[in-house]
């Protein structure tokens, strides 16, 4: 799944008396998403390779032409603008989204590859998980209110992932 959950709310705290925020203090459950890499780097190095080798197969029987000057521009372009936007998709791929939770606070930080961060932040007691099966932008879509503002949550993931999602976040935030 592309989301790690990392949560310490199953044992004794480490340190004892009252919960509170600290700036320096780990949370107690921390999410991290990230959208689905379906192609791997080695996978892109082989996928450009073997199409350069498919695309210069034609360009043998025209060896000591002058036609071959004519379709390589061609043949390496479509190579090249391939290439980039592979590239532009692995960028976009470096999305991320951050959802900590403490007992008195939660913080959701969305990292955009070409954009700003976008944060979100309201106290855990007063905040509800949602989820939209239809109607939404997304299949089953996700979202979390509080702090006066509702903000989607993992909207890349796959529909399964966003309802496991949502049952982890609405049993972490019980337990808060």
């Amino acid at each position: 799944m592309p989301f790690e959950w990392d949560d310490r709310t199953e044992g004794a705290p480490a340190k004892t008396g009252a919960f509170s925020f600290a700036e320096d203090g780990d949370p107690a459950v921390q999410v991290t998403l990230w959208p689905h890499r379906s192609l791997p780097r080695r996978g892109f190095a082989a996928f450009i390779l073997i199409t350069f080798g498919m695309l210069m197969v034609p360009l043998l029987a025209l060896l000591g032409t002058l036609a071959l000057w004519g379709l390589l521009p061609f043949l390496l372009g479509a190579l090249g603008l391939m290439w980039y936007f592979l590239e532009r998709s692995y960028k976009d791929g470096t999305l991320t989204e951050v959802l900590r939770l403490w007992s008195d606070r939660a913080e959701l930080v969305r990292t955009n590859p070409r954009g700003p961060q976008q944060s979100w932040e309201a106290n855990p007691h007063w905040v509800r998980v949602g989820i939209r099966k239809t109607g939404g932008p997304v299949e089953y879509y996700l979202t979390l209110s509080g702090g006066g503002r509702e903000v989607e949550l993992g909207a890349f993931l796959s529909p399964e992932e966003r309802a496991d999602l949502h049952d982890r976040l609405a049993m972490a935030l019980a337990r808060l």
